[in-house]
């Protein structure tokens, strides 16, 4: 059977656990119960000026690109444009995927071009803080039709670029499917009361979002919360709030609400 063709991009930032960070990330995708039905391309999207060593790259077994500049979009856009696969995924350096990911995906992918994902979410002594519905890019698989429709990120986005892509996504009408564990609730008469951030999917989806349990007990993307990361910085510094909610002004002026 001939293989198909996929590109996991993920974007790193250069801080001290980022070789850690990415030695854990590229191993949960070639850990992958259905990677041998891949041809598999790896890119490693840094900043400008942060480009990994050699023997870094040699070992991990992938390929680095470097931006143009110093800012999340712009290392993906940087990946985005080497992109020649059928499909597509994104997956954070300091984010994994558990095994299965790839093969509920896979199954997702026939019934809807865009495929997310629930998130199962740790801190950083590996204690288990929560389930975490909320769409990042950590799960997100697509046919690259779609990514070369949607677009590349808004670069003047730095902490909601994912929304203003899922807004783009939205408004584009492409058909989605949001990744759920098997015990999730599918019933739109109790998503909300036990599950508020999965009715966020489903409603500002604009109809666009359907829910797939898939058969494991607990979701497919586990997804760190860390000191460096950017949603750990809104909460705890004035300025980082400050630029998300003007962002999220921007998002709301722009469709109507933000995106999910």
């Amino acid at each position: 059977m001939q293989k198909k063709t996929l590109t996991v991009i993920i974007p790193s930032r250069f801080q001290p656990k980022q070789l850690s960070f990415l030695e854990k990330a590229v191993q949960s995708i070639k850990k992958q119960t259905a990677i041998d039905n891949y041809d598999l391309t790896v890119l490693v999207s840094v900043d400008k000026g942060k480009m990994l060593e050699k023997n870094a790259i040699e070992q991990l077994k992938v390929r680095c690109i470097e931006s143009s500049g110093g800012s999340q979009a712009s290392a993906l856009n940087a990946a985005i444009d080497l992109v020649d696969t059928q499909f597509a995924a994104f997956l954070e350096d300091d984010d994994e995927w558990y095994p299965k990911y790839l093969e509920a995906a896979a199954q997702a992918i026939l019934f809807a071009p865009f495929v997310s994902s629930t998130q199962l979410e740790y801190d950083e002594n590996n204690v288990l803080l929560r389930i975490n519905d909320f769409p990042t890019p950590s799960g997100w698989f697509m046919s690259s039709d779609v990514l070369k429709s949607v677009g590349k990120f808004n670069e003047e986005y730095r902490f909601h670029l994912d929304n203003e892509w899922l807004g783009r996504l939205s408004l584009a009408k492409v058909s989605r499917i949001h990744l759920v564990e098997a015990t999730a609730p599918v019933d739109a008469r109790y998503i909300a009361a036990v599950r508020p951030w999965l009715d966020n999917v489903l409603k500002s989806s604009k109809g666009s979002v359907r829910l797939a349990r898939h058969s494991e007990a607990l979701p497919l993307v586990r997804r760190l919360r860390h000191s460096e990361a950017g949603m750990e910085k809104i909460a705890t510094l004035p300025d980082y709030r400050a630029r998300s909610q003007s962002e999220c002004r921007s998002l709301v002026e722009r469709f109507g609400r933000i995106p999910w």
